[in-house]
């Protein structure tokens, strides 16, 4: 399965942030807690240069709670500033000032040496398409600021927003890289929905995620849909039409339906709680 999304508008924010980064103090990068370093840019790192990073393990509700855990600290080994939250409920959001301000410290009291006491700090929002941006933005500003979607590529241009007196958000588009090396790092987007879904192989999708269901969570899919996993993907997807009575017209099984069905249990946490990386394959 050969997944590649670069759309033409990524280019071009890719060149406004190099342009934007001198501005910034701090680089708050979004990432998804069910796939924490598939979903991690790496330009960003190249972007960020020597900036304060911040990394939210955003999404944190629909992935494994024990293994966000262990995520949050590997980030940390990695020298990040880390928080966990779900911007849709705003659990954990109130715990990112507290972040920008630690990350900015010794900025902060340059700033206080010198004089200036009222200078806002400036963050730089980042994050692949589809990972809550817009939403983590407005959950955190307490308003409507950035327009929000379900689908990638909401976010078209750069927005800033003046939170209070002591921080500015520049919002910016979500942006893949050019060419995905590892193909399951393609999967895995496909999977939580920062690639498009109309240029997607649903079919061969829903297959990996059966098979990968079955090697790391045995026994959700059961629980979930009645099934038995001992048989092969195919054999599985049958199943759980007929389990969902996803029908066409005779009464056949529309498998193209169940598969869609499948897809979007996993993505809202119907399954379970799912996380689909974890940091001791970093070693």
């Amino acid at each position: 399965m050969n997944i590649q999304w670069y759309p033409g508008h990524m280019t071009k924010a890719r060149r406004q942030m190099q342009e934007d980064i001198k501005l910034i103090d701090v680089v708050i990068e979004l990432v998804d807690a069910r796939i924490p370093i598939s979903s991690k840019n790496p330009d960003i790192d190249q972007l960020a240069g020597q900036k304060a990073r911040l990394v939210l393990l955003n999404k944190a509700d629909l992935a494994s709670p024990e293994h966000t855990k262990a995520w949050e600290q590997w980030f940390r080994s990695k020298g990040y500033y880390v928080v966990k939250l779900d911007s849709r409920s705003k659990n954990g959001v109130r715990d990112v000032t507290a972040a920008v301000n630690e990350a900015c410290k010794e900025k902060i009291e340059r700033n206080r040496r010198r004089g200036i006491i009222n200078r806002p700090l400036r963050a730089m929002v980042v994050g692949i398409p589809n990972v809550g941006k817009s939403t983590f933005i407005n959950s955190y500003a307490g308003r409507a600021c950035a327009k929000t979607g379900n689908k990638p590529g909401v976010t078209k241009g750069k927005q800033w927003i003046r939170l209070n007196k002591n921080l500015e958000l520049l919002d910016t588009p979500g942006i893949l890289w050019p060419k995905f090396e590892d193909q399951n790092v393609g999967v895995k987007l496909a999977l939580i929905g920062s690639i498009k879904d109309d240029i997607l192989d649903i079919s061969e999708l829903s297959v990996k995620l059966l098979n990968l269901l079955k090697q790391y969570y045995p026994g959700l899919l059961n629980a979930r849909y009645g099934v038995d996993e001992s048989v092969d993907a195919v054999a599985l997807l049958n199943a759980v039409a007929e389990a969902r009575n996803c029908r066409q017209k005779g009464n056949e099984l529309d498998i193209v339906k169940a598969e869609k069905l499948l897809l979007d249990d996993f993505r809202n946490a119907r399954i379970g709680q799912i996380t689909l990386e974890f940091p001791e394959e970093m070693a």
